[in-house]
């Protein structure tokens, strides 16, 4: 029955396979609705028009997400429909898609209605709203969750596969983690912003929910285009699939900077999920927060709230009785500050943006909770603004600092609330981060009860467009030279080793510092441990351009008797250089050095 299909894109996509009509999948899902009962979910039901989008499919076309329904937060344009911002003055109907609705109607998707938020995407609860307040999917006490509250608990409730939404400070993360389910907030200008009321125009991104971070990732993948009439978008590379390298570098707020508000099964299950990681390989650095925590402040308590109140223009002095209570208060100040505080913000953002750089050096994920702690509606009535503010506490520097980041479901804590893991990355890295997300979520999916398949297995060879490379020394993992892989969009793939035909030599020079693997040809070198990259063919050949003589790349042959590319030495070079062919890798050499080094060091202070 489809009562018990999860509208998940693999399970949507066997149940297309085996006869059942699109039209028959949108009947379920506003069937799901109206059992569900909650009328703050949706601003505008698209019922009819949703209905004859599924009767003009047709049969599968093989587009990426044919026949899958999905939601949009109401502060973005769906042709036909109208755009209210959550404030019923503001509204107007849309005559257009928005660039990404277009991208995601083309590749065959169906918009069953615009999703409730916190008006003008202004706050972090879900509940600054004039029409009904979601219920919170999970644990109707709770906030939902803002500012697309209605995004997320469609999701959750099974009633849509995925959702629109957006995020400025945590709004594409935080309805996430407080209804159990993925929140992907991708690098600014991944995707167009065209169509989407702003909130800060300079932060602002629209975000993806879904029940799985295969199915966000599938997503995003179908919609993120260049868009050259949008003015903040971007021209980077096309978001693809990367498996994690070995030894991840994971930094993590240390113990005292991890801040929870008190919430004791918060700090557990972020410690016991970090735990996790750590026996999974990862590497874990604990790092001082603050510069995370002040740069946070900046969003609400500087010169950015004034981008706020532009957002909403002229409202505030011609009909301020029409916007929420709540908002009118938070984008209120921004009248009063001048060009002098926007300059003064932006200077001291770019101050706490080195800062918080040289704490990630050589870091490759950030791990932190998605939120502190849980609001509930009691509290929230009580005090609109502080709970607030508390549940940005890991979301509000974001984009400030131009970071990516996905929140996924990582299980119940022991009081049975849902746990979430944010993982942050630099800007361009969303692949890095969505591949751990694969690999930590947890728990049922949302509040459906359906249980969430097993995280597919990555890819371990290399693809059409892609050279596989093998590496064995300061371009491996977490090493000085790593970047000039992962800048080129190279994906690790797996650890292997050599045949018995090589010789290894730690060379002169540097730094950084460099091996040399000699071919012998006649079986009297050993077996040497190497790391093997797939990188597109389109950036190969600048990486080669770059590789100072006396390396280069020729053909290697591995233990199992295949070839490939990777880096060897001329033969001359030996000569200058340390044989450390006996021990076996790159590793290994920096293993023994790093303890010669220690021992001296303890001879020197017994003598």
């Amino acid at each position: 029955m489809l009562a018990d299909l999860p509208f998940t894109l693999a399970s949507l996509r066997k149940a297309y396979a085996g006869g059942v009509s699109p039209e028959a999948v949108i009947a379920e899902a506003f069937r799901r609705l109206e059992a569900i009962d909650d009328p703050g979910i949706f601003i505008h039901e698209a019922r009819e028009a949703a209905r004859a989008e599924a009767k003009a499919l047709g049969k599968p076309d093989g587009r990426p997400l044919w026949g899958i329904p999905y939601a949009v937060k109401d502060n973005i344009d769906v042709a036909g429909m109208p755009t209210t911002a959550a404030c019923p003055d503001f509204a107007y109907d849309a005559d257009e898609d928005a660039f990404v609705v277009a991208q995601l109607r083309a590749a065959g998707a169906i918009c069953v209605g615009k999703a409730n938020l916190d008006q003008f995407a202004t706050g972090l609860v879900g509940v600054r709203t004039p029409y009904p307040v979601p219920r919170n999917a999970i644990d109707p006490e709770i906030v939902p969750g803002g500012s697309s509250s209605g995004s997320a608990v469609a999701v959750a409730r099974g009633i849509v596969c995925f959702s629109l939404g957006t995020d400025t400070a945590g709004s594409g993360r935080v309805p996430a983690a407080l209804n159990s389910i993925v929140g992907l907030k991708p690098t600014l200008g991944l995707l167009s912003s065209a169509g989407m009321v702003p909130a800060c125009r300079t932060l602002d991104t629209i975000s993806i929910f879904s029940l799985t971070a295969a199915d966000a990732w599938e997503v995003l993948e179908a919609c993120a285009e260049y868009d050259p009439a949008d003015v903040w978008s971007r021209k980077l590379a096309a978001p693809k699939r990367s498996p994690l390298p070995p030894f991840l570098q994971i930094a993590v707020p240390d113990a005292a900077s991890l801040e929870t508000f008190g919430d004791t099964a918060q700090e557990e299950h972020f410690r016991s999920t970090i735990a996790n990681l750590r026996t999974r390989g990862a590497v874990v650095h604990e790092i001082d927060f603050t510069p995370f925590y002040d740069a946070a402040k900046m969003l609400y308590e500087g010169a950015w709230v004034a981008e706020r109140t532009a957002a909403v223009g002229s409202r505030l002095a011609e009909a301020p009785e029409t916007l929420h209570p709540t908002t009118r208060a938070i984008v209120e100040p921004g009248q009063v500050l001048s060009a002098v505080d926007a300059f003064e913000g932006i200077y001291r953002l770019k101050e706490l943006r080195r800062d918080c750089e040289a704490l990630l050096a050589g870091i490759d994920l950030i791990c932190v909770p998605t939120v502190p702690c849980f609001v509930t509606m009691e509290e929230i009535e009580a005090d609109p603004i502080g709970p607030n503010s508390r549940l940005g506490t890991y979301t509000n520097f974001v984009n400030l600092l131009d970071l990516c980041g996905i929140a996924v479901p990582t299980g119940a804590r022991f009081d049975k609330r849902p746990g979430s893991l944010t993982i942050l990355a630099r800007a361009g890295d969303d692949a890095r981060a969505a591949a751990l997300a694969a690999c930590v979520e947890q728990g049922p999916l949302g509040a459906t009860g359906w249980p969430r398949p097993a995280a597919p297995s990555p890819e371990s060879e290399a693809g059409r467009d892609e050279i596989a490379v093998a590496v064995c020394g300061a371009h491996m993992s977490g090493l000085p030279l790593n970047h000039e892989l992962t800048s080129r969009g190279a994906r690790f793939l797996k650890s292997s080793r050599t045949a018995a035909d090589y010789r290894f030599y730690a060379l002169a020079g540097g730094p950084p510092e460099r091996p040399g693997l000699v071919c012998t040809g006649d079986g009297s070198g050993a077996s040497i441990g190497v790391e093997i990259w797939a990188m597109p063919r389109d950036t190969f050949g600048g990486f080669m351009a770059g590789i100072p003589e006396p390396l280069c790349i020729g053909t290697l042959t591995l233990e199992d008797g295949s070839t490939v590319k990777g880096f060897l030495c001329e033969a001359r070079a030996a000569g200058n250089a340390a044989e450390i062919t006996k021990l076996g890798s790159w590793r290994n050499y920096l293993k023994d050095r790093e303890k010669a080094g220690n021992d001296a060091g303890l001879g020197e202070a017994a003598e």
